[in-house]
């Protein structure tokens, strides 16, 4: 029975920085990591790539893991889809303060696309990680709106 997410992946060109860019804007920490080499067949079917080799490290913030990949063969290219491009898009941190995050964030650097706003039910906001990532910042300021947060 599946009972919950564990984790999301996100391939990086540079795995030291994607690390310390999310430590320090979000507050992730690194709890594990690892990789491997090229001819570990059992990694090459299950990534779906011969001859694979790349490092990881896996990053967490409150229950949610992030698994972060630079992968040395074969070299990636970067990906931006659109809001409306089909798969993921966007990765959504919550905020009990989405105004102080915002000001906190975009002093450090961070763009965004506009500042908080929303309907009666929540606060929110996109902006860009270091890699051109899009990353929500949320805030619920109505419980009963249904999809509040749970911690």
């Amino acid at each position: 029975m599946i009972i919950g997410v564990h984790h999301l992946a996100i391939s990086t060109p540079d795995i030291d920085r994607f690390v310390d860019y999310y430590h320090r804007m979000f507050g992730f920490e690194q709890v594990g990591g690892g990789g491997w080499e090229p001819g570990n067949d059992r990694i090459d079917r299950m990534v779906g790539l011969p001859a694979s080799s790349a490092r990881y490290a896996m990053i967490r913030l409150s229950t949610l893991h992030i698994e972060v990949f630079e992968y040395t063969a074969p070299r990636g290219h970067a990906v931006h889809p659109r809001m409306c491009d089909h798969g993921l898009t966007h990765l959504c941190l919550y905020t009990n303060d989405i105004e102080a995050d915002y000001q906190r964030l975009a002093a450090q650097g961070m763009a965004f696309n506009c500042p908080p706003g929303g309907s009666g039910a929540t606060r929110a906001t996109y902006g860009q990680d270091c890699d051109g990532n899009t990353v929500e910042l949320l805030q619920i300021v109505d419980d009963a709106c249904g999809f509040a947060y749970p911690g």
